[in-house]
């Protein structure tokens, strides 16, 4: 490894000052950047569309090309460089002998159509983060930039044909992962290593579950998948759609940014709630009540409770046309019914078919009297009233609330489609302790609004995207996996999480059980072990927990060369806990502050009394605010640089059972990037040594 170097033998040489010409390259790449924005704002479509409605899709097409083409003035528009060895001949030599090529967040080229600035998806780009020492990949000379308020400082040359050159850790590499972090989450395109990287180019047709600790950057892995896959699959997934899923609204607030800075600007966002707010949720269970309403056994008592609605017929349909008769027996009615059953197809499309299979039935007694019915005498028939008035009867429609409603509220209705499922003890849990008279009426639960989505899927088919990112999916329950795997029943998903950060009642237990309930049981399992972002000392505490929470899970192995600053502190008044807030707030960075929930009134209070302001979770951290206050139940998967951590017995002590509040436990001591301050008056739990 070498800083400010010649390129290899064979490339172009480089004047004498190899940083001045990088940074002229950058000053003409962000130039021809500008002007590819004006070339398509100055687009004149008058004359290339048939109809408004083309030219308003076109014009938000373009729209969308203009702010794709915003140059972020904070975000460096190229982040290295790689000078090839060889002309054609290989998938990855594209060009001719010694070209090289800048690797970017997203394509430049200049008035020619020459580029300037390579996609960092694009095929020609991959030995950025993969070749090495021992697999070059046909690379002569690896070069990283590193930048200081979007200036380009600094480069790094890595000579990958020169056995002569020890291989090295990359110190703008470190210093990039280490760089202190204000305002919402970054991408990682300048810092994606080889094992994440074969995750992000995985093809769009298989899943893939990834199992990463704390740091190890699973989350930014899923959402530069999405990016990968919006560019190597744009035109399938632009009809499908994608779809980004987290656990809460102030995770979503805090990844919000990563995808528009890659380019990526119509990505949706949501929570599982989201996905599943068919009634507005009021109430809230237990936890016995919300694990069992979470089990995926309430599927089939679902099924069931569907499929109950339907009654074999024993009277025939008698349909009047004008001077004559047709009569349909029952017997032929109970055949179509049963036929319908048997193809186990969405209960409404059955509701839909029903009446066309009679009104055929009708048709042919008319072909074998001499007449020659068509499609629309078929379509009258199956609007006659009698038919109507059969079907009704017969399959009648099912609102899916209103369902639910009944098997909460009714003894009799559940047991009916619960036995052999659940037994009189789980049913008297998952019933209401009051009746309820409508579906507007009732305060429905989150695990309720689940069962009312399974439902309407039972009802009608649930319309399935072309790929969808799962995050912090250690915290569904079966049935909120069925709900997910619903959205992707064609398509393909990317489940990431960490069974040691399970903090539900219902967290899940295993991946394969966790793939099975989503669909996706074909998906590979991978699992990254290298922390990127957790201090050493940080996850080497953290890490004692889990014996108890994960065992025979891999710890994380931190990768950093700072081992970060970390220390435990008995205090006794919360004075001292704003003490070590303060002094953190000394050093660069964003601070959290992360206690039990019922320590955040408190913490609140003497925040506001010292005169120091801060944020919620979620909430964009700026230079003049940098503190946030944030309840342990909302910490999973946002970070700060430093953290203090009050009172971790109090955690654990917030939970309804000692095995969940140490994972709580655990997710609040790994927020940190750079270093951790633990106080505490309480014991510390025993777990901790």
């Amino acid at each position: 490894m070498s800083t400010l170097s010649d390129g290899p033998s064979g490339a172009p040489s480089e004047s004498d000052d190899p940083l001045s010409r990088e940074r002229a390259h950058l000053a003409h790449s962000r130039s021809a950047l500008r002007a590819m924005r004006e070339d398509a704002e100055n687009l004149d479509i008058r004359d290339v569309t048939a109809n408004w409605v083309n030219a308003e899709v076109l014009h938000r097409q373009i729209g969308e090309r203009i702010k794709a083409l915003a140059d972020l003035s904070h975000t460096p528009l190229f982040f290295g460089r790689l000078d090839y060895l060889h002309a054609p001949g290989s998938d990855l030599a594209e060009g001719a002998e010694g070209e090289r090529f800048y690797i970017g967040r997203r394509h430049v080229h200049d008035a020619g159509g020459d580029p300037m600035v390579i996609d960092w998806r694009a095929p020609v780009s991959q030995p950025f983060y993969r070749a090495s020492k021992k697999d070059p990949m046909d690379v002569g000379l690896r070069r990283r930039f590193g930048y200081t308020g979007g200036d380009l400082t600094a480069y790094e040359d890595e000579h990958l044909s020169d056995p002569a050159e020890a291989a090295a850790t990359s110190k703008l590499l470190q210093q990039e992962i280490e760089r202190p972090r204000v305002g919402p989450m970054r991408d990682i395109v300048a810092t994606i290593q080889p094992e994440q990287d074969e995750i992000v180019r995985s093809g769009l047709s298989g899943s893939v579950c990834v199992q990463g600790g704390p740091g190890t950057g699973k989350t930014a892995v899923g959402l530069h998948r999405v990016a990968y896959l919006l560019y190597a699959h744009r035109e399938r997934l632009a009809r499908t759609g994608t779809l980004v899923i987290g656990p809460n609204k102030s995770f979503l607030h805090y990844i919000e940014q990563v995808l528009p800075a890659l380019g990526e600007l119509e990505v949706r966002q949501a929570t599982v709630d989201d996905l599943v707010a068919h009634v507005e949720v009021r109430g809230s269970d237990d936890s016995v009540a919300a694990v069992l309403k979470g089990d995926a056994r309430m599927a089939q008592v679902l099924r069931r409770a569907v499929r109950s609605h339907v009654t074999i017929p024993t009277e025939p349909v008698v349909v009047v046309r004008g001077s004559r008769r047709w009569r349909v027996p029952a017997y032929e009615l109970e055949e179509i019914v049963r036929e319908l059953l048997e193809r186990d197809i969405r209960y409404g499309a059955a509701h839909q078919a029903l009446p066309q299979r009679i009104a055929h039935a009708v048709l042919v007694q008319m072909e074998r009297s001499g007449e020659a019915p068509d499609d629309r005498v078929q379509d009258a028939v199956a609007r006659n009233a009698a038919v109507k008035a059969a079907v009704k009867a017969i399959w009648p429609p099912v609102d899916p609330a209103k369902l639910v409603l009944r098997l909460l509220t009714d003894a009799e209705f559940l047991a009916a489609h619960a036995e052999g499922l659940f037994d009189e003890g789980e049913q008297k849990e998952i019933l209401w302790a009051k009746p309820v008279r409508s579906v507007k009426a009732a305060k429905w639960s989150a695990a309720d609004a689940v069962l009312i989505d399974e439902t309407t899927d039972l009802v009608q088919r649930t319309h399935s995207l072309g790929h969808v990112v799962l995050d912090e999916a250690q915290d569904l329950s079966p049935m909120q996996y069925r709900a997910v795997g619903r959205r992707c029943t064609t398509g393909s998903a990317t489940v990431l999480g960490d069974l040691a950060q399970g903090t539900t009642p219902w967290a899940t237990r295993s991946w394969e059980e966790a793939l099975g309930h989503l669909g996706k049981g074909d998906a590979v399992v991978e699992e990254l072990t290298a922390g990127f972002r957790v201090p050493t000392d940080v996850i080497t505490y953290a890490s004692r927990l889990l014996p108890y929470i994960a065992p025979g899970l891999t710890p994380v192995a931190s990768v950093r060369e700072n081992p970060g600053f970390f220390e435990v502190r008995p205090s006794a008044a919360d004075a001292e806990v704003l003490g070590a807030v303060e002094e953190l707030l000394g050093h660069e960075g964003s601070v959290g502050l992360i206690a039990a929930d019922a320590r955040i009134p408190v913490l609140a209070e003497a925040l506001t009394a010292a005169g120091r302001t801060y944020l919620g979770p979620g909430e964009e951290t700026t230079a003049e605010t940098r503190l946030t206050l944030v309840p342990a139940s909302l910490a999973k998967g946002l970070e700060y640089d430093y953290v203090v951590l009050d009172e971790p017995g109090a955690v654990v002590d917030g939970e309804p059972d000692e095995r969940t509040g140490l994972r709580r436990l655990y997710v609040a001591l790994t927020r940190a990037v750079s270093g951790l301050v633990v106080t505490h008056a309480a014991p510390l739990p025993a777990e901790l040594g």
